[in-house]
């Protein structure tokens, strides 16, 4: 693990500081941030993914839209 510096508002750091109290153990911002920090690269990277799958879903949406009725169809059949 690496040390780092970073610049934070007061007020951000007042409710760092307050959520480290709640936790009933002893305060660690530095807990809070990497969890933090963790959660937002979490989401940002699902996010990068979930556009690269809807980017191949419209290249492919003609392909995928014939497949999907010549699926029907032939479930349809007696």
């Amino acid at each position: 693990m690496k040390t780092i510096a970073i610049t934070i508002d007061e007020a951000m750091l007042d409710r760092v500081d307050r959520l480290a109290g709640h936790r009933g153990d002893t305060p660690n911002r530095s807990k809070i941030i990497r969890a933090a920090v963790a959660e937002y690269l979490a989401r940002i990277e699902r996010a990068a993914e979930e556009e690269r799958e809807r980017e191949v879903f419209r290249q492919h949406r003609g392909r995928l839209r014939r497949q999907a009725a010549a699926l029907v169809k032939e479930q349809a059949k007696p």
